[in-house]
């Protein structure tokens, strides 16, 4: 039994099992729950209308057979898409249902979750920039209200009834952000007020880590701030293609409790790890696909991987039969 086989991390679908079948679809999260997923992770983007959708880019053109960008589209726009045709249907006749692969809303993801019959966690990434700004978070916080997912320990109960969405009221906005889909220099942490160091309680993940089933990431540290003002107790994860200056020794941003370097990051400078538990913070890592880089994670500690390939890795971590 390898080293990596004796450790228990989190899994975490990315995307669901978005290796087996196409991402962000009901088929995926399907999939990944019938895994054995401890957690699944999705993108949330908000339609013209007011609806949380489930889309990792800008606009639907590479996993569609649509164009346009999501914050100008309505729902009925979007649910009249094929969000599978991408991927070839023959390798499972689900992905012919548009049940199984129309456009996923949080909400239904939500429901997933709630009824899926064992514990499972959900990592919901809010994608900035859009013209949306804040309203983003302010939606996603009324939708979880809804389901009691708030806060730590409520518990959620039962699906509830939906509620009418309305669509966004203070016009198009502009927000700054880093990551994937912003521009060089993007959600820089310019000072010692926004940044918290080991000791700092906006820094710590300790509030709500354990009981919550739902945590907020994000590559803006402007969107987690929104977060923990909101909803203090909702753990939130601060992600990174590449540290800045500011953050090398461990610290976050205000308003982010746990880490989340992308493994390219973890591979070039694994001290960080250590760093970054030394501040206190715990370690969630994307996007983990190959065994040794599993490896590699469990060799530092880390809390949890996200990939795209969720059976594969608890094969890996010997914790499937």
């Amino acid at each position: 039994m390898t080293e990596a086989q004796e450790h228990r991390i989190q899994v975490v679908a990315h995307r669901g099992a978005s290796e087996d079948a196409p991402e962000h679809t009901l088929a995926a999260y399907m999939k990944a729950i019938e895994d054995g997923a401890d957690a699944l992770e999705c993108d949330v983007r908000l339609t013209a209308d007011g609806h949380l959708v489930c889309v990792h880019d800008r606009r639907v053109n590479r996993t569609s057979n649509g164009r346009g960008a999501v914050s100008a589209l309505e729902l009925s726009d979007l649910a009249a898409l094929d969000f599978g045709s991408w991927r070839d249907s023959e390798e499972s006749p689900d992905w012919r249902d548009p049940g199984f692969t129309s456009v996923l809303t949080l909400e239904r993801l939500l429901e997933l979750v709630v009824d899926a019959g064992r514990p499972v966690q959900l990592a919901i990434e809010t994608k900035h920039p859009t013209r949306w700004a804040g309203q983003v978070e302010e939606r996603l916080l009324q939708l979880l209200r809804r389901f009691g997912l708030d806060e730590p320990g409520r518990g959620a109960g039962p699906a509830p009834t939906p509620a009418r969405a309305t669509p966004p009221t203070h016009g198009p906005g502009t927000d700054v952000a880093g990551g994937p889909d912003a521009g060089p220099g993007a959600d820089v942490v310019t000072g010692p007020d926004e940044i918290t160091g080991p000791d700092g309680v906006m820094g710590s993940d300790e509030v709500g880590q354990a009981e919550s089933t739902v945590r907020i990431m994000s590559f803006s540290a402007r969107s987690l701030h929104r977060i923990s003002s909101a909803a203090p107790r909702l753990p939130t994860v601060y992600l990174m293609q590449f540290v800045s200056p500011l953050l090398r020794d461990g610290r976050l941003p205000a308003g982010a409790r746990i880490a989340g370097p992308g493994i390219r990051v973890v591979r070039n400078h694994p001290g960080y790890v250590e760093r970054l538990h030394r501040a206190g913070h715990r370690v969630h890592v994307w996007t983990v696909n190959e065994p040794e880089d599993v490896d590699l994670c469990v060799r530092l500690g880390v809390e949890a991987i996200i990939t795209n390939r969720p059976r594969q890795v608890l094969s890996r971590l010997g914790r499937l039969p």
